[in-house]
């Protein structure tokens, strides 16, 4: 709809392209006054939409405030960035503000208060371009399609955040939630489920079913219902319903960025990928994988991948006969203070892992070549010719790895004590 100054102005536009306008647009001319009043048409636009929204009216911290200052910013820039340009790539703006809608969905705001705030946004920054193209002597029948160009740019910002509004109205609907909810169910039982019976559950929720996949154990927290799980792809399936929340995905690796948004400062263990039929195992073993994180005995990151551990994991996977092979390859070094077999104890894993190179084992542990021999004809004195039998070798590098992996032998006996 064109406004009164339009129709004075004998101005007919129909079926306008906004990009069209904004090509058409003197850029030089025009430029060197919108790039310096982009910085306040944003404040401006946000500081409006604060005042003329309800739902928008509240401190600009935390999720909130970055959606609303980058929905902003994108919008304006978008348009600055690309006067007197007719061809443009928006896959990237339509991902973002489709993206958009589906956080105002999940947030709960209204459609209403989506499209107010657009409006709103649109009246300030014709306001400003109307005060640039003013400055610079810009003809009226040239403002005025401007006008239109923004008004229409701004339409169809609104219809991408509403068509990703509307997809996360629809995904959040009973149906299609609990059909989701029993394909994970399904592919995580450790009773083999029929082809049939999953390939009917993926196509009624259009989930592309692989022949390999992976399960990721989420740390349990009690707002977890509150995670933003509209920013993973839909080929992952979701469990935040369960004390023991987790996911299913087929590509791990592709869905890294999305796992970091999803989590926060919350830990997870992504499974090893394995055959569909045996993604239950990979939750098992996550879930293993993150008590080890939460104990200590393995590395305490935000995302933790099991096949890079899968030594540790296994040598952790039955404490209990881990616990007595490693007092009994241990026993020899029970008369050391702890000082002592601290010690040697890192010494001889040290010269185990650097096959037996003293030099290698004394650049690791930053000490004298001559240091490592003197620990070692202790280690040696202690131990006899164990290191020369292969299988009292590897009990005794297997008991120094859980050594180091808990910290102490203290922790690793209670540990595994506790776990027996």
């Amino acid at each position: 709809m064109h406004s009164p100054k339009q129709r004075q102005h004998g101005l007919r536009l129909t079926s306008i392209d906004p990009q069209a306008v904004f090509a058409a647009v003197p850029k030089a001319q025009l430029e060197n006054y919108i790039r310096p009043m982009a910085n306040r048409m944003i404040k401006d636009i946000i500081q409006e939409v604060r005042k003329a929204v309800p739902e928008y009216a509240q401190p600009l911290e935390g999720e909130f405030g970055k959606i609303l200052v980058t929905c902003v910013e994108k919008s304006v820039l978008q348009v600055v960035d690309n006067l007197g340009r007719s061809e443009v790539d928006k896959s990237e703006w339509r991902d973002w503000f489709r993206y958009v809608g589906k956080v105002e969905y999940h947030e709960g705001r209204t459609l209403d208060a989506l499209h107010k705030s657009v409006r709103v946004g649109a009246r300030v920054a014709w306001r400003h371009v109307h005060a640039a193209g003013m400055a610079v002597g810009i003809p009226s029948n040239t403002l005025f399609a401007l006008a239109d160009a923004i008004f229409g740019y701004t339409d169809e910002l609104c219809s991408v955040a509403v068509a990703g509004y509307t997809e996360a109205q629809a995904h959040a609907t009973g149906t299609y939630a609990r059909r989701r909810h029993q394909l994970l169910r399904l592919l995580l039982s450790d009773q083999p489920a029929s082809t049939t019976s999953i390939d009917e559950l993926a196509a009624a929720t259009h989930w592309p079913v692989p022949e390999r996949a992976a399960a990721v154990a989420l740390e349990f927290h009690e707002d977890q219902y509150r995670y933003c799980t509209h920013v993973l792809h839909p080929d992952v399936l979701v469990d935040l319903e369960s004390q023991e929340p987790c996911l299913v995905l087929a590509d791990p690796e592709a869905h890294v960025e999305q796992l970091g948004q999803l989590l926060g400062d919350r830990r997870a263990a992504v499974g090893p990928v394995v055959p569909l039929a045996d993604v239950h195992r990979s939750l098992l073993t996550a879930r293993h994988a993150l008590d080890l994180v939460q104990r200590g005995a393995l590395p305490d990151t935000p995302i933790l991948w099991c096949e890079q551990h899968l030594a540790n994991l296994l040598l952790f996977n039955n404490e209990f006969l881990l616990s007595q092979l490693s007092e009994r390859a241990l026993e020899p070094f029970d008369s050391l203070t702890p000082k002592q077999r601290s010690r040697l104890s890192s010494t001889l894993l040290s010269w185990l892992q650097n096959r037996e190179s003293v030099n290698d084992t004394a650049r690791q542990l930053g000490v004298h070549p001559q240091t490592v021999r003197y620990r070692m004809q202790q280690v040696n004195k202690l131990l006899g010719d164990k290191l020369d039998d292969p299988d009292q070798r590897l009990m005794i590098e297997i008991a120094l790895r859980t050594l180091r992996n808990l910290g102490t032998e203290r922790d690793a006996r209670r540990a595994s004590s506790a776990a027996g």
